[in-house]
């Protein structure tokens, strides 16, 4: 309220009802004493017009006391007693019919959109970031449990051949460009793998018997990734592998390694000679495998070992490398025969 001399307070409102008339606006600009109009404002309705459209005035209202219409006709009632939209024949977004809500303006506007999706976003990394408090997400990935074992270019050396030698079966010598046993691998972050493979021959076979006999071992030491969920299923596999003559049993190996497990080559008509056995070890994150295939025709004298005697022999190998290898005692040549 301004006393007399004082300049009018260009901000104050003409005391009016919101929804009365509202004088024309003089060509040319705005009314003189009247703040500048907001420049998103509906442009003022002529008076005598009917309420509830486009340049009408709600004073004109017959049936409103006062001539303050609390909702155009023809309009649908917003809810909680919420104005109808000033639209012609359209309902506030969301609200009634479902129309859609005119466009907000282009300049000076402020979209609270972008604030609502931060702010979902802020709500969802706090769940998340719970979730990996809780579950000890930040601790990092578990340390592989390899214990004492150490990636090795030639596990040929820790390899013990006196259970094989035990069992009637030699190393076949080394002859020109044919090196027996023969060691490889591959040293990686994620997975070292190894390898020895070694020609044997049965004792007293002659030149004319056919025999062809060899050991493949192969060890892994699995960086990133636990084996043990998977280890058994590995070897189980083979209970449902059938081949034209044989099919395959499997069974736990006790006292080696955390587990192991031997699969055994089965001819269909019962025999088991022990031709081909696998004998898988797990001992923490390193996975050893041994894979025996022998082969002697009937006209030899000698008598192969069945699959027991072969998984006997393949165990006691298997234990007395895994101990030297943990221990980084390589096995010399003349020892391990």
């Amino acid at each position: 309220m301004s006393t007399p001399g004082d300049q009018p307070n260009p901000y104050a409102q003409p005391p009016s009802n919101p929804y009365g008339n509202v004088p024309a606006q003089q060509p040319g600009g705005q009314q003189p004493g009247q703040p500048a109009p907001h420049p998103y404002a509906y442009p003022p309705a002529p008076a005598g017009s009917q309420p509830g459209q486009p340049g009408q005035s709600a004073a004109a209202h017959p049936t409103m006391p006062g001539g303050v219409p609390t909702q155009p006709p023809g309009q649908t009632p917003g809810p909680l007693g919420q104005p109808a939209s000033p639209y012609p024949g359209q309902v506030a977004a969301g609200y009634g019919s479902g129309a859609p809500a005119p466009a907000a303006p282009s300049s000076g506007a402020k979209k609270h959109g972008p604030l609502w999706a931060l702010g979902g976003a802020v709500v969802a990394s706090a769940v998340w970031a719970g979730v990996t408090f809780a579950t000890g997400g930040f601790e990092g990935d578990p340390e592989p449990e390899l214990g004492s074992y150490a990636y090795t270019g030639n596990l040929c050396s820790y390899t013990d051949y006196a259970p094989i030698k035990k069992a009637g079966f030699n190393k076949e010598e080394s002859t020109g460009e044919k090196k027996n046993p023969l060691a490889s691998g591959t040293e990686h972050e994620a997975l070292d793998t190894m390898q020895c493979n070694t020609d044997l021959e049965a004792e007293n076979t002659s030149s004319s018997d056919y025999a062809s006999t060899w050991l493949s071992t192969s060890a892994l030491l699995h960086r990133e990734t636990d084996p043990e969920p998977e280890f058994e299923a590995q070897y189980r596999a083979y209970e449902n592998q059938r081949g034209t003559t044989y099919t395959y049993k499997v069974a736990p190996v006790p006292d080696l390694g955390d587990e192991a497990y031997v699969v055994t080559q089965v001819e269909k008509d019962g025999e088991d000679d022990g031709s081909y056995v696998i004998l898988g070890v797990r001992d923490g994150w390193m996975t050893y495998q041994l894979s025996w295939s022998n082969y002697i025709s009937s006209s030899s004298s000698v008598t192969p070992p069945d699959s027991k005697k072969v998984t006997e022999m393949l165990s006691e190998s298997a234990k007395s490398t895994m101990e030297h290898w943990q221990k980084q005692e390589p096995l010399p040549q003349d020892e391990s025969e």
